[in-house]
């Protein structure tokens, strides 16, 4: 597996302060890639910046809010200006909402969300793809972090759903609009992943996750950073449009009771 082809490119990361964002800005940091790491917290957003460039790695932290369209065409402006050039956007800043029926959410949770989950990707799709004409990438990519929920829906999540399967339908049109020019676009479904999106959620609830994930257990946020690396690499030129799980089998199907019968093969 040589990703050498990614040395040099620049990409941009939103949500990079933490979690699957974090861990994406530096998987491409540690390969040769020029990142510039894209979030609300300037305290935590400059430290991974930091870290990278401690290790030798190129970066610069922009500090934004990706609910903000204005603030999302300067971001781009700034990279370009920075680097001179423009090859990926990973739009991977998100919130969630959840845990209630649909009627009890208010029409601000709706505003809130959609601002930034599918407004924000939109916006950085948008002009992401025009920098990455402008610059005459060879190997440009589009890479945004959608959910399972943008897969299969989940009780409780209907505006959080409904962002996602938004995501994921933007990502498979703009596949098709720019796959004659060789700018790759393509959707990262994590399930259960190890980030703060859960907060200080009790014990019980990280032991329910694991257990109704057939992996039996929860992703870890370097498990999408690798695949965004792949992504972004001249080994996945091919692969456009594509909403891929990275999930333990969680979307592949409901669960049911299954006996082995010869239980002996894995002792």
């Amino acid at each position: 597996m040589d990703f050498s082809s990614v040395n040099g490119k620049v990409a941009i990361v939103t949500g990079a302060s933490r979690g699957i964002g974090e861990a994406i800005a530096k998987v491409f940091a540690e390969n040769g890639m020029k990142v510039v790491c894209a979030a609300r917290s300037v305290e935590q957003g400059q430290a991974v910046a930091d870290e990278i460039c401690a290790k030798g790695g190129d970066a610069i932290f922009v500090q934004m809010d990706c609910s903000n369209t204005k603030q999302i065409q300067t971001l781009i402006e700034k990279t370009v200006e920075h680097y001179g050039r423009l090859d990926g956007v990973v739009s991977n800043a998100g919130i969630g909402q959840g845990g209630f029926p649909l009627h009890e959410y208010e029409m601000e949770d709706y505003d809130q969300i959609f601002a930034l989950n599918s407004k924000g990707v939109f916006a950085g799709m948008k002009y992401g793809a025009e920098a990455i004409f402008k610059s005459h990438s060879e190997g440009g990519f589009l890479i945004n972090v959608a959910s399972i929920a943008g897969i299969m829906p989940q009780r409780g999540q209907a505006l959080y759903t409904a962002t996602k399967h938004g995501v994921v339908g933007m990502t498979k049109s703009a596949a098709l609009d720019y796959a004659p020019y060789g700018i790759t676009v393509n959707a990262i479904c994590p399930g259960y992943t190890k980030t703060s999106i859960f907060g200080d959620a009790p014990e019980q609830a990280l032991a329910f996750f694991a257990k109704d994930c057939p992996a039996g257990r929860m992703g870890n946020p370097e498990e999408c950073a690798y695949l965004a690396l792949f992504l972004a690499s001249d080994m996945a030129r091919y692969i456009t449009g594509a909403a891929i799980p990275v999930d333990g089998a969680l979307a592949a199907g409901h669960q049911n009771v299954s006996t082995w019968k010869h239980p002996e093969i894995i002792e």
